[in-house]
């Protein structure tokens, strides 16, 4: 499988995640994608950086676009592949997720005892 049809499933499984598996939907959120545009400008420095100096190089045959190496176009985005934004991208909503539907569960009550299993505890 190409690291592009990895990284369109990796994008897939993480909203299908926070959509209907979690069901968090971190993604219907204004803070989810203002914290998100911070973290892809960041992403974008550093993964410019690193592909734009060619100190990490990619199999053309796997990734949109050739081994060429430009600030933008041919599937590049400041250097940056746009599979590694796609994979970026599903990392971190995965993480969010996981976080929010963490700290849900840790914040439920727990379910009420009887008086019956309070004796049979002791």
């Amino acid at each position: 499988m190409s690291y592009t049809a990895l990284a369109m499933l990796a994008v897939a499984l993480a909203v299908v995640l926070d959509r209907w598996v979690a069901g968090t939907r971190v993604t219907s959120t204004r803070d989810w994608w203002s914290a998100y545009a911070i973290i892809v400008f960041f992403q974008l420095l550093t993964n410019g950086w690193l592909t734009g100096r060619r100190i990490v190089q990619y199999n053309p045959e796997t990734i949109v676009g050739n081994d060429r190496v430009v600030r933008l176009g041919e599937g590049r985005i400041l250097y940056a592949p746009l599979e590694d934004l796609l994979f970026g991208f599903a990392l971190v909503l995965t993480s969010v997720v996981a976080w929010v539907w963490l700290g849900q569960r840790s914040r439920e009550p727990e379910p009420h005892r009887t008086s019956a299993e309070e004796r049979d505890s002791t």
